[in-house]
């Protein structure tokens, strides 16, 4: 390589810092917390992305649900366990340079159990995951194996019209 030329990787490397980046804040919300309370605390969290200087794409507001785990964390001076909690997301750009501050600053946040900051992609910004939605609508349906009517068919289960069993396994596995 001769002194005048410059591998791309070197050239490009200050280009990426001032892009916005698409990322996900996924958040438990304490159940100690009131109700009412709740979409203040949504709320903070929001304006710490836009002091930031996020800008706010989607969000799914947050709603209080059974955890799958007991949750331990450290609260006025001892453990205490959680087993509910309140879930929501919100989704911002932002520049890759300021996501270390805004993540000290939302883990000093008290009124939170739990967050997590994920970088999107291409494909998860366009098809946003709404979970809330997806408690109240199963896609996945059991079949009973006894139902069986013709091998290859499964019978109508729960009023649902008779599929190939072929296309049920894809459908689980999507």
């Amino acid at each position: 390589m001769t002194e005048n030329t410059m591998p791309a990787a070197e050239v490009n490397t200050g280009a990426h810092e001032q892009e916005l980046v698409a990322y996900e804040l996924a958040y438990h919300i304490l159940p100690t917390v009131a109700e009412g309370e709740v979409t203040a605390v949504t709320e903070g969290l929001k304006a710490l992305i836009t002091t930031a200087g996020g800008k706010i794409t989607d969000e799914e507001a947050a709603e209080r649900f059974e955890l799958a785990y007991e949750i331990d964390k450290y609260l006025e001076g001892r453990y205490r366990k959680f087993t509910s909690a309140y879930f929501g997301w919100v989704r911002f750009a932002l520049t890759p340079a300021a996501l270390t501050a805004l993540t000290e600053t939302v883990g000093d946040h008290k009124q939170l159990l739990r967050f997590l900051l994920v970088r999107l992609t291409k494909v998860e910004e366009a098809n946003p995951f709404r979970f809330h939605d997806a408690l109240e609508k199963p896609v996945v349906r059991n079949i009973d194996l006894d139902e069986v009517a013709v091998e290859g068919e499964v019978a109508d289960v729960d009023g649902l019209e008779t599929v190939d069993a072929v296309v049920v396994e894809e459908e689980v596995k999507a």
